[in-house]
């Protein structure tokens, strides 16, 4: 496994929220959250309906997304496909409250939810 680099990681960057900001802000859902390494953007993950966090790759450049996930500490570089299952501390928190449910957030989730993934 090769070390991720730290050019493209903001440590120092708390989060943007406990959830997609797009999603919020359109009154949608998510299957997983990530966010952004750089500036801290949460957004849902490949598997969720919008793909927010790969939007926000494609709109910023910003390589690198971790996992914002309970118990998850792995990073993904969307320009060479490499996963690394740790990386850098970055401000806290490190991921949506455990209380959130995944999907979430709780109120938004359509009743058949499964059968809108990918």
């Amino acid at each position: 496994m090769t070390t991720l680099d730290p050019d493209g990681i903001g440590p120092g960057v708390p989060p943007s929220g406990t959830g997609c900001v797009e999603c919020d802000a359109s009154g949608g859902w998510w299957f997983h959250l990530r966010r952004c390494a750089r500036c801290g953007h949460v957004g849902c993950c490949d598997d969720s309906p919008a793909k927010h966090a790969t939007a926000h790759h494609r709109a910023t450049g910003h390589p690198l997304i971790r996992s914002f996930e309970p118990g998850e500490g792995w990073f993904w570089n969307f320009e060479t496909s490499e996963l690394y299952e740790s990386g850098p501390d970055l401000a806290p928190p490190l991921s949506r409250p455990a209380d959130q449910p995944s999907p979430g957030p709780a109120g938004r989730v359509p009743a058949n939810w499964a059968q809108t993934l990918r």
